[in-house]
């Protein structure tokens, strides 16, 4: 892949909710250029705990007249919505773009795989969770350690497009930004880390 220092990035981050008032959540996609600014928004619904997340993604992205221009999706998590699962490498498929996933922390899978058993189709959300690939720490170059999965660029290009994103906080600008549009439509006000 080639990487630029204004190569278009969509950040994506779900709206905060009340699982026990609403049935679906709002999602919001940034582009990014790099870490430089912002080029537009982009938004979509889910359903809370639902399994549409990717569909909803891809189609999203591939109706955005952005789609053109863009490299790399970036995800604040594999789950939105609750534990509204994202099928990374069927987003990567369908939209021919790259994927990477952000956690500020090593995500604990075996919390991850009793809360999944709570559900009637724990064998299919248990499966996008391993599709999803090896979890990898990596030390910024802010000094602090994140960890990352990715699908549709390797490791070491998965890196630089990390390291280039980041500008103001140890996560990624896109996801930070995608954060905060996320909070302040929700909650009339900006708040917390992406």
């Amino acid at each position: 892949m080639k990487i630029k220092e204004e190569m278009r990035i969509l950040g994506i981050d779900d709206c905060p909710f009340d699982k026990k008032r609403e049935k679906f959540v709002k999602i919001i996609g940034v582009v990014f250029r790099g870490s430089k600014f912002m080029d537009g928004v982009l938004s979509t619904k889910v359903r809370i705990d639902g399994l549409d997340a990717t569909q909803k993604l891809i189609k999203m992205v591939n109706k955005s007249s952005h789609k053109p221009q863009l490299k790399v999706i970036m995800l604040d998590g594999i789950t939105v919505g609750g534990f509204n699962l994202i099928d990374i490498k069927e987003l990567s498929e369908k939209t021919g773009l790259a994927v990477i996933v952000i956690n500020r922390k090593m995500p604990n899978l075996k919390k991850v795989k009793k809360a999944l058993l709570n559900f009637s189709d724990f064998e299919e959300r248990w499966k996008i969770v391993k599709k999803a690939g090896k979890i990898k720490r990596f030390l910024t170059k802010r000094g602090k350690f994140i960890y990352y999965q990715n699908v549709g660029v390797d490791d070491e290009d998965a890196e630089k497009i990390i390291n280039l994103s980041i500008s103001r906080s140890d996560i990624p600008e896109p996801l930070r930004v995608a954060h905060l549009i996320a909070t302040g439509i929700k909650l009339g006000e900006s708040r917390g880390h992406a």
